[in-house]
């Protein structure tokens, strides 16, 4: 069988005391603990738990924006973690990250345009001939106007933001994209759109998707595979067809109760196609 495009093995992270005075007091703590999974093309794969759970240490661990302490973070069966900077910069691009606030993600001093163009050309995927026909592709692709290429980020709204963080992710043609928790700061009606808009760029270019997110309902919506992170641990993978209601570990069970009403997921798991439809 041929390796997952995307394997982590037993990455572990802890970050040490500050040497400020205030800090000095404090004790190493430890975000990751051997955490491992993989990631196929097309795949999704959620990723669930609290706040201070070690999601986001995750993510920026295998988007090597952090360094394992311990562990591999393999894409295309080679090791990111011991890579010479060099060659890492040039496969980083591959993995890519959409992250929690649009509204801090974007350059408020760079059109739209010229934020999706900077990226492409950094990377060499486009000339600077052929690079605005590429940029208004994209917009396209996200579900922008053409009139976006020349507007700054202070005239789009939550959700138009988001969708320009995608396409500028979209942008350095990766095989990977980690959202992370993409919808929390939206408004309810717009999550549904960039949810839909993620699936659907999915399905259209064959992504992988590494989907995290506090909400276990909204994991369950979009994700057939889920693992489970407290206190920088994997506690309970639930595999593809599995039903969340089958949970076993005490702390899923408590995100389970959490929830105010689980009747839709119920009536969903009537449907024995549920989750190949995703």
């Amino acid at each position: 069988m041929s390796s997952p495009l995307l394997s982590v093995e037993g990455i572990s992270k802890t970050y040490q005391p500050g040497r400020s005075f205030l800090e000095r007091r404090s004790i190493a703590r430890p975000s990751l603990i051997d955490v491992s999974l993989a990631l196929d093309k097309g795949d999704i794969l959620g990723v669930v738990g609290e706040s201070g759970s070690g999601k986001t240490t995750l993510a920026r661990c295998i988007a090597m924006l952090e360094h394992p302490d311990t562990g591999r973070v393999m894409l295309n069966g080679e090791d990111l973690v011991t890579m010479p900077g060099s060659r890492l910069r040039a496969r980083r691009r591959l993995i890519q990250t959409v992250f929690q606030d649009p509204y801090a993600s974007l350059n408020p001093r760079l059109t739209v345009g010229s934020a999706l163009a900077e990226v492409m050309l950094v990377h060499r995927l486009e000339t600077k001939q052929g690079v605005r026909a590429k940029v208004m592709e994209l917009l396209a692709q996200v579900g922008l106007p053409a009139s976006a290429f020349d507007a700054y980020p202070n005239a789009f709204s939550g959700g138009q933001r988001q969708r320009i963080c995608i396409a500028r992710a979209l942008a350095a043609q990766p095989d990977i994209l980690i959202a992370d928790e993409p919808v929390s700061s939206l408004d309810v009606s717009i999550q549904a759109q960039v949810v839909n808009l993620l699936l659907d760029l999915r399905d259209r270019l064959g992504l992988a998707v590494l989907f995290i997110s506090h909400d276990l309902q909204l994991i369950d919506f979009i994700a057939p595979r889920i693992i489970v992170m407290l206190a920088g641990e994997v506690v309970e993978t639930i595999p593809d067809g599995v039903p969340i209601q089958d949970a076993k570990h005490a702390y899923t069970r408590s995100l389970l109760e959490a929830i105010p009403s689980l009747d839709h997921i119920f009536r969903a798991e009537t449907n024995p196609t549920r989750r190949e439809t995703r």
